[in-house]
Protein backbone atom coordinates (compact mmCIF):
# COMPACT_ATOMS: atom_id res chain seq x y z
CA UNK A 1 0.00 0.00 0.00
CA UNK A 2 1.12 3.21 -0.93
CA UNK A 3 2.77 5.46 1.93
CA UNK A 4 0.56 8.35 1.88
CA UNK A 5 -2.79 6.16 2.31
CA UNK A 6 -0.76 4.58 5.47
CA UNK A 7 -0.38 7.99 6.87
CA UNK A 8 -4.20 8.56 6.31
CA UNK A 9 -5.31 5.25 7.88
CA UNK A 10 -2.74 5.30 10.72
CA UNK A 11 -4.24 8.87 11.51
CA UNK A 12 -7.65 8.11 11.18
CA UNK A 13 -6.72 4.80 13.55
CA UNK A 14 -4.78 7.79 15.60
CA UNK A 15 -7.27 10.27 15.76
CA UNK A 16 -10.49 7.61 16.82
CA UNK A 17 -8.60 6.36 19.97
CA UNK A 18 -8.06 10.05 20.96
CA UNK A 19 -11.55 10.50 21.29
CA UNK A 20 -11.91 7.39 22.56
CA UNK A 21 -9.67 8.23 25.83
CA UNK A 22 -11.75 11.40 25.89
CA UNK A 23 -14.73 9.74 26.08
CA UNK A 24 -13.32 6.99 28.47
CA UNK A 25 -12.05 9.50 30.95
CA UNK A 26 -15.66 12.00 30.62
CA UNK A 27 -17.49 8.63 31.16
CA UNK A 28 -15.72 7.55 33.95
CA UNK A 29 -16.92 10.97 35.86
CA UNK A 30 -20.55 11.10 34.94
CA UNK A 31 -23.32 9.44 36.41
CA UNK A 32 -25.16 8.56 33.16
CA UNK A 33 -24.11 4.60 33.49
CA UNK A 34 -27.36 2.61 35.03
CA UNK A 35 -30.75 4.42 34.88
CA UNK A 36 -33.78 2.37 37.14
CA UNK A 37 -36.69 2.26 37.98
CA UNK A 38 -37.70 1.44 41.95
CA UNK A 39 -41.03 0.41 43.57
CA UNK A 40 -41.87 0.57 46.69
CA UNK A 41 -42.60 -2.45 47.64
CA UNK A 42 -44.05 -1.67 51.35
CA UNK A 43 -46.43 0.99 50.45
CA UNK A 44 -48.04 -0.89 47.13
CA UNK A 45 -48.67 -4.16 49.45
CA UNK A 46 -49.91 -2.01 52.03
CA UNK A 47 -52.61 -0.57 49.84
CA UNK A 48 -52.42 -3.60 47.58
CA UNK A 49 -52.06 -0.73 44.57
CA UNK A 50 -52.26 -2.00 40.61
CA UNK A 51 -52.46 -0.93 37.31
CA UNK A 52 -51.91 3.11 37.43
CA UNK A 53 -51.94 3.40 41.10
CA UNK A 54 -48.60 2.19 41.06
CA UNK A 55 -47.36 5.03 39.50
CA UNK A 56 -47.76 6.88 43.28
CA UNK A 57 -44.93 4.53 44.45
CA UNK A 58 -42.29 4.17 41.80
CA UNK A 59 -39.39 5.91 41.95
CA UNK A 60 -36.14 6.23 39.59
CA UNK A 61 -32.68 6.30 40.17
CA UNK A 62 -29.34 6.53 37.79
CA UNK A 63 -25.49 6.75 39.24
CA UNK A 64 -22.35 6.37 37.94
CA UNK A 65 -18.85 4.86 39.19
CA UNK A 66 -18.71 7.35 41.93
CA UNK A 67 -22.40 9.04 42.58
CA UNK A 68 -25.51 9.46 41.92
CA UNK A 69 -29.21 10.72 42.30
CA UNK A 70 -32.68 9.56 42.54
CA UNK A 71 -36.42 9.59 43.81
CA UNK A 72 -38.20 7.51 45.78
CA UNK A 73 -42.09 7.55 46.30
CA UNK A 74 -44.08 5.83 48.33
CA UNK A 75 -47.80 7.10 47.93
CA UNK A 76 -46.34 10.13 50.07
CA UNK A 77 -44.86 12.25 47.54
CA UNK A 78 -41.26 12.32 46.22
CA UNK A 79 -38.67 12.12 48.23
CA UNK A 80 -34.84 13.24 46.37
CA UNK A 81 -31.59 11.46 47.45
CA UNK A 82 -28.53 11.69 46.24
CA UNK A 83 -24.87 10.06 47.30
CA UNK A 84 -21.46 10.96 45.82
CA UNK A 85 -17.73 10.10 46.96
CA UNK A 86 -15.20 12.20 48.52
CA UNK A 87 -10.82 11.89 46.99
CA UNK A 88 -10.22 8.00 46.91
CA UNK A 89 -7.32 9.25 49.61
CA UNK A 90 -10.27 8.76 52.34
CA UNK A 91 -10.68 5.21 51.11
CA UNK A 92 -13.87 5.28 49.00
CA UNK A 93 -15.55 7.15 51.79
CA UNK A 94 -18.52 9.03 50.77
CA UNK A 95 -20.55 11.85 52.83
CA UNK A 96 -23.78 12.78 54.07
CA UNK A 97 -24.21 16.76 53.89
CA UNK A 98 -27.17 19.08 52.52
CA UNK A 99 -29.10 16.17 51.49
CA UNK A 100 -26.18 13.78 50.06
CA UNK A 101 -26.21 10.18 51.74
CA UNK A 102 -23.10 8.59 52.07
CA UNK A 103 -23.90 5.15 50.71
CA UNK A 104 -20.82 2.62 49.39
CA UNK A 105 -18.99 2.33 53.39
CA UNK A 106 -22.46 1.55 54.90
CA UNK A 107 -22.54 -1.09 52.21
CA UNK A 108 -18.81 -2.60 52.29
CA UNK A 109 -19.99 -6.06 53.28
CA UNK A 110 -23.18 -6.10 51.10
CA UNK A 111 -21.31 -4.52 47.47
CA UNK A 112 -18.82 -6.30 46.28
CA UNK A 113 -15.71 -3.27 46.71
CA UNK A 114 -13.32 -5.50 45.10
CA UNK A 115 -15.42 -5.73 41.89
CA UNK A 116 -16.12 -1.47 41.83
CA UNK A 117 -12.35 -1.28 42.30
CA UNK A 118 -11.41 -3.21 39.55
CA UNK A 119 -14.05 -1.35 37.47
CA UNK A 120 -12.30 2.09 38.33
CA UNK A 121 -8.47 0.47 37.70
CA UNK A 122 -9.48 -0.87 33.84
CA UNK A 123 -11.26 2.12 33.47
CA UNK A 124 -8.15 3.91 33.96
CA UNK A 125 -5.51 1.63 31.84
CA UNK A 126 -8.15 1.44 29.12
CA UNK A 127 -7.58 5.50 29.36
CA UNK A 128 -4.08 5.56 29.40
CA UNK A 129 -3.46 2.80 26.99
CA UNK A 130 -5.72 4.59 24.09
CA UNK A 131 -3.39 7.46 24.56
CA UNK A 132 -0.19 5.23 23.90
CA UNK A 133 -2.13 3.68 20.93
CA UNK A 134 -2.66 7.39 19.97
CA UNK A 135 1.20 8.07 19.77
CA UNK A 136 1.98 4.67 18.41
CA UNK A 137 -0.48 5.46 15.18
CA UNK A 138 0.56 9.27 14.94
CA UNK A 139 4.44 8.10 15.52
CA UNK A 140 3.66 5.54 12.82
CA UNK A 141 1.91 7.83 10.14
CA UNK A 142 4.53 10.38 10.08
CA UNK A 143 7.96 8.72 11.64
CA UNK A 144 10.11 5.59 10.93
CA UNK A 145 8.98 2.82 13.89
CA UNK A 146 11.10 0.24 14.82
CA UNK A 147 9.48 -3.15 13.53
CA UNK A 148 8.76 -4.39 16.77
CA UNK A 149 7.14 -2.41 19.94
CA UNK A 150 6.89 0.58 17.67
CA UNK A 151 5.67 -0.89 14.42
CA UNK A 152 2.69 -3.20 13.89
CA UNK A 153 3.22 -5.49 16.57
CA UNK A 154 3.01 -2.78 19.25
CA UNK A 155 -0.55 -1.46 17.13
CA UNK A 156 -1.94 -4.82 17.49
CA UNK A 157 -0.59 -5.23 21.00
CA UNK A 158 -1.76 -2.08 22.31
CA UNK A 159 -5.53 -2.51 20.45
CA UNK A 160 -5.74 -6.24 21.39
CA UNK A 161 -5.01 -4.75 25.24
CA UNK A 162 -6.95 -2.18 25.17
CA UNK A 163 -10.09 -3.83 23.88
CA UNK A 164 -9.56 -6.60 26.66
CA UNK A 165 -9.70 -3.55 29.31
CA UNK A 166 -12.53 -2.17 27.54
CA UNK A 167 -14.84 -5.30 27.44
CA UNK A 168 -13.67 -6.41 31.10
CA UNK A 169 -15.65 -2.53 32.43
CA UNK A 170 -18.44 -4.11 30.65
CA UNK A 171 -18.92 -7.03 32.05
CA UNK A 172 -17.71 -6.33 35.70
CA UNK A 173 -20.05 -3.33 35.66
CA UNK A 174 -22.87 -5.33 34.33
CA UNK A 175 -22.10 -7.97 37.20
CA UNK A 176 -22.04 -5.87 39.57
CA UNK A 177 -25.67 -4.35 38.98
CA UNK A 178 -27.11 -7.43 37.58
CA UNK A 179 -25.91 -10.40 39.97
CA UNK A 180 -25.08 -8.26 43.16
CA UNK A 181 -28.43 -6.36 42.58
CA UNK A 182 -26.54 -2.44 42.90
CA UNK A 183 -29.79 -0.45 42.10
CA UNK A 184 -32.04 -2.31 45.01
CA UNK A 185 -28.80 -1.93 47.00
CA UNK A 186 -28.62 1.80 46.83
CA UNK A 187 -32.15 2.07 46.95
CA UNK A 188 -32.90 0.43 50.39
CA UNK A 189 -30.09 2.53 52.10
CA UNK A 190 -31.13 3.49 55.33
CA UNK A 191 -34.64 2.67 54.83
CA UNK A 192 -35.70 1.12 58.14
CA UNK A 193 -39.81 1.03 57.07
CA UNK A 194 -40.07 0.45 53.24
CA UNK A 195 -38.38 -1.57 51.05
CA UNK A 196 -37.62 -1.23 47.57
CA UNK A 197 -37.65 -3.75 44.78
CA UNK A 198 -36.42 -2.71 40.83
CA UNK A 199 -38.75 -3.09 38.70
CA UNK A 200 -36.44 -1.83 35.22
CA UNK A 201 -32.99 -0.98 34.83
CA UNK A 202 -31.26 0.18 31.72
CA UNK A 203 -27.77 0.92 30.78
CA UNK A 204 -27.14 4.98 29.47
CA UNK A 205 -24.94 6.89 28.07
CA UNK A 206 -21.35 6.19 29.72
CA UNK A 207 -21.35 2.60 29.53
CA UNK A 208 -22.30 2.84 25.81
CA UNK A 209 -19.77 5.25 25.75
CA UNK A 210 -17.00 1.89 26.86
CA UNK A 211 -19.08 -0.01 24.56
CA UNK A 212 -17.97 2.12 21.58
CA UNK A 213 -14.33 2.64 22.69
CA UNK A 214 -14.28 -1.61 22.81
CA UNK A 215 -15.39 -1.30 19.37
CA UNK A 216 -13.25 1.23 17.79
CA UNK A 217 -9.96 -1.20 19.20
CA UNK A 218 -11.18 -3.84 17.54
CA UNK A 219 -11.86 -1.37 14.41
CA UNK A 220 -8.13 -0.02 15.07
CA UNK A 221 -6.89 -4.05 14.82
CA UNK A 222 -8.90 -4.39 11.40
CA UNK A 223 -7.48 -0.24 10.46
CA UNK A 224 -4.00 -1.80 10.95
CA UNK A 225 -4.60 -5.29 8.67
CA UNK A 226 -5.84 -3.08 6.15
CA UNK A 227 -2.28 -0.76 6.26
CA UNK A 228 -0.53 -3.97 5.08
CA UNK A 229 0.84 -5.44 7.93
CA UNK A 230 0.12 -8.90 9.17
CA UNK A 231 -1.37 -10.25 12.19
CA UNK A 232 0.67 -11.36 14.56
CA UNK A 233 2.26 -14.83 14.45
CA UNK A 234 0.74 -15.41 11.24
CA UNK A 235 3.48 -15.86 8.16
CA UNK A 236 3.26 -14.69 4.28
CA UNK A 237 2.67 -16.84 1.97
CA UNK A 238 6.00 -15.50 0.03
CA UNK A 239 7.61 -16.69 3.44
CA UNK A 240 6.78 -19.94 3.95
CA UNK A 241 7.62 -20.92 -0.10
CA UNK A 242 11.59 -19.29 0.41
CA UNK A 243 11.58 -21.68 3.91
CA UNK A 244 10.15 -25.04 1.84
CA UNK A 245 12.57 -24.06 -1.13
CA UNK A 246 15.65 -23.98 1.22
CA UNK A 247 14.65 -27.32 2.99
CA UNK A 248 14.21 -28.72 -0.71
CA UNK A 249 18.10 -27.75 -1.42
CA UNK A 250 19.05 -29.20 2.01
Amino acid sequence: MPSQQKKIIFCMAGVLSFLCALGVVTAVGTPLWVKATILCKTGALLVNASGKELDKFMGEMQYGLFHGEGVRQCGLGARPFRFSSRSMKERYSLYEDKGEKAVFPDLVQAIPVSIHINIILFSMILVVLTMVGTAFFMYNAFGKPFETLHGPLGLYLVSFISGSCGCLVMILFASEVKAHRLSEKIANFKEGTYAYRTQNENYTTSFWVVFICFFVHFLNGLLIRLAGFQFPFTKSKETETTNVASDLMY
